[in-house]
């Protein structure tokens, strides 16, 4: 096979992958791939999250622990609500929930796996403050979960190896000579920093906002979201990497897009489930 037949041959092909592999984010209607099985993922996901059970300090009772558990009972109860009212198909459907508190100060963070596998780290509660905030906090890493970013990185991620690795055979491996000379693989970084990283803080952004919504839903006051990213923007201070060498937003614009979205949300998308 010559080289045109190849390409066109290479080219039908991944288009007809990823046509036949596009899905649409919940509420946000924005295309994405999705060429890794969900069930797979999340299996992954679950048993990583046992081995981090076992390797973490995890605080097991307490207020603050009960706190992140109602909160997470709240939005589960209110997405799957909304989803219904709405008649349209659950996300969340084989999620299996958990939730659990790590016992460390210095890492401000929490984070949802796919299916449902929540984290919170002790740090992060100086940061939340209180129940809004901790809500806004958690709505965003839920919104993680239920829009399948991880799966869309995932996907995107072979597609991206895939061409490649494909484009380096057809030029006679000049992308491999170029990472030889600069001895770093800086095919790799320009692609991180060109596609990866954007589309990471697309994915961000939207967790930003879906995380409203559900906050919303769940009887929280969304207010509070711009105060935690300003307390967060303070506490990092220095630290953050330029825009866009990092997959996040900048501080700056995550509270600005916020702002924008706080009225419009508060008033399509009421309680459904009374704080």
């Amino acid at each position: 096979m010559n080289r045109r037949k190849f390409i066109h041959y290479l080219g039908c092909t991944c288009g007809g992958l990823m046509l036949n592999s596009c899905t649409s984010v919940p509420i946000t209607d924005r295309k994405q791939l999705s060429i890794i099985p969900e069930a797979k993922l999340n299996a992954q996901a679950a048993q990583i999250y046992e081995k981090i059970k076992e390797k973490e300090k995890l605080i097991k009772s307490g207020k603050d622990l009960s706190m992140i558990k109602n909160i997470g009972m709240k939005m589960e109860d209110s997405i799957s609500k909304y989803f219904y009212q709405s008649q349209l198909n659950d996300p969340t459907t084989n999620f299996q929930w958990e939730y659990i508190l790590i016992d460390n100060k210095k890492v401000k963070n929490a984070w949802c796996m796919p299916g449902g596998k929540i984290a919170v780290y002790t740090g992060i509660l100086e940061v939340t403050k209180n129940k809004n905030g901790l809500a806004a906090v958690m709505g965003h890493e839920i919104a993680h979960a239920v829009a399948k970013h991880s799966i869309e990185r995932a996907s995107r991620g072979v597609i991206l190896n895939t061409t490649v690795q494909i484009t380096d055979i057809l030029t006679g491996g000049k992308l491999s000579q170029v990472n030889r000379t600069t001895g770093m693989d800086t095919v790799g970084m320009l692609a991180q920093l060109g596609i990866m990283n954007p589309f990471s803080r697309k994915q961000e952004s939207e967790a930003d906002y879906l995380g409203l919504i559900f906050s919303s839903l769940s009887g929280y006051d969304i207010r509070e979201t711009t105060k935690i990213w300003e307390r967060l923007k303070e506490a990092n201070k220095g630290k953050a990497p330029p825009e866009f060498m990092s997959t996040h937003p900048s501080a700056e614009n995550r509270i600005k897009k916020i702002n924008e979205w706080i009225n419009d949300v508060t008033i399509n998308y009421p309680p459904i489930i009374a704080s």
